[in-house]
């Protein structure tokens, strides 16, 4: 029996960066709509992410964080990133966090990726759980992972400063 890839869904595949998605990346990056849901608030050159691209190790077990490109399995196009940050071998755990750009999002598409990364975690990385830090206000991130039957495990409160206020982080977690 043929084993089916486990980075590759119905709509979406996931896969290593290349050199060819520097533009991709750094339209992602640079998207200021997205900074009140990440921990950067600055723009990237592209230099700085060709660099990135170039000379990162890529390997989870030496940087102890895993960025892969969300691929349409009908064109080819880059719809997405999605990182494991914090990664703990010890522990059997990972940070996730997604970005869906613009055009693609309210198509399930994250929850597709979702279900190829925790596939990939369980099986090749040994992981036990993967957990989300989402702003209280990010609506569509917490119906994301809620569907995906993450649980709401903590509050952090005023956690983040956003729009010139102080609010709060939820803690999703699934065991896999």
């Amino acid at each position: 029996m043929k084993e089916t890839n486990l980075l590759t869904g119905q709509h979406v595949s996931l896969r290593a960066m290349e050199p060819e998605d520097l533009e991709a990346l750094y339209t992602i990056e640079n998207d200021s709509s997205l900074w009140d849901v990440s921990s950067t608030h600055i723009p990237y050159s592209r230099y700085t992410l060709k660099q990135f691209i170039a000379k990162g190790t890529h390997d989870i077990y030496t940087d102890k964080q895993l960025r892969l490109m969300i691929e349409s399995t009908d064109d080819g196009t880059v719809v997405g990133i999605i990182d494991l940050v914090d990664f703990q071998p010890y522990h059997h755990k990972a940070e996730i966090g997604i970005v869906i750009a613009r055009d693609y999002r309210h198509k399930g598409i994250g929850a597709e990726v979702l279900h190829l990364i925790e596939q990939y975690a369980s099986r090749y990385l040994q992981l036990h759980q993967l957990y989300a830090y989402v702003s209280a206000g990010n609506e569509a991130s917490i119906k994301l992972f809620q569907k995906a039957d993450y649980k709401h495990t903590a509050t952090l409160e005023q956690w983040i400063y956003q729009d010139k206020k102080h609010i709060d982080v939820l803690v999703y977690q699934k065991f896999l």
